[in-house]
């Protein structure tokens, strides 16, 4: 099991940028593929980013590719979510989750999440 803490997430105007960072604990974090989802009011969780265990390879919604960088730094067993050129729409809380094996777009496939981190985007 990993526990997982996000931070970074904040109030930024439109065109902005953020970086979410989420800590974890655990000796054995690099052997996890990582991902970002995030979840607005009223609506259901959704796939933002993954990443693979070696950082390697990494996928995003449409919504955000372009935009939106996922790293990982395996010595400090963080992964991040650069987001550049915020919209509103972006507004959502932002959670980071861990599984074995490849990545995943689907939330239940990941077995660890953490509480999340607010982003707000204001217009």
């Amino acid at each position: 099991q990993v526990q997982l803490v996000e931070s970074g997430g904040g109030l930024v105007q439109a065109g902005g940028s953020l970086r979410l960072s989420c800590a974890t604990s655990g000796r054995t974090f690099s052997m996890y593929t990582m991902g970002w989802f995030r979840q607005a009011p009223g609506k259901e969780r959704e796939f933002v980013a993954a990443i693979t265990w070696s950082g390697g390879s990494t996928y995003y919604t449409d919504s955000v590719k372009g935009r939106f960088t996922i790293s990982r730094d395996n010595a400090k067993n963080t992964v991040y979510l650069q987001m550049n050129s915020l919209k509103p729409e972006d507004t959502a809380v932002y959670y980071c989750a861990a599984r074995r094996g490849v990545p995943s777009a689907t939330a239940k496939t990941y077995d660890d999440w953490g509480r999340g981190t607010q982003v707000t985007v204001s217009s």
